[in-house]
């Protein structure tokens, strides 16, 4: 699939997630400088809400939907980061979340995401695809699915 995404729809997510992301600082890195050549700056996203970058995407995800997919909530798949992103993007957004996370997840990461409002549906990752979980969902009960990858 093909998601040209430019200048505009950056600074549209922007204005979308003022005040509601954390505004994570840059470090530099003086020994990838030197290694590199170059002025290597990193982004401090394990800094942001919920720990990871995800989270900016998640919420924008669902900031972005119309008032009746809204209403009608969303549904994820995930092993941790996009599922706590989505679920506390959800719950900021007064929005339903059904998140479907493997059974052997870390804990923590299926208590963050039930902490964040989220409904979690386990599946063994072995025997089940989470891909066909989340579709099913959305399909019977009309949520959007929010893939953890490709998406503009």
């Amino acid at each position: 699939m093909d998601f040209a995404i430019g200048p505009d729809d950056v600074r549209a997510a922007a204005r979308r997630l003022d005040g509601v992301a954390h505004h994570t600082p840059l470090l530099e890195s003086r020994r990838l400088n030197t290694k590199l050549g170059g002025r290597v700056l990193l982004k401090a996203e394990n800094l942001q809400r919920t720990g990871s970058f995800k989270f900016r995407g998640g919420y924008n995800a669902i900031a972005m939907l119309t008032d009746d997919q809204k209403q009608a909530g969303v549904v994820a798949f995930s092993s941790g980061n996009h599922a706590q992103g989505v679920a506390l993007g959800a719950h900021l957004l007064g929005v339903s979340a059904k998140i479907v996370m493997p059974t052997d997840a870390p804990p923590n990461k299926l208590a963050a995401t039930r902490g964040y409002g989220a409904e979690v549906i386990t599946y063994n990752r072995y025997t089940e695809s989470r891909e066909d979980i989340g579709a099913e969902l959305s399909e019977r009960e009309g949520r959007v699915l929010i893939k953890p990858y490709d998406n503009p």
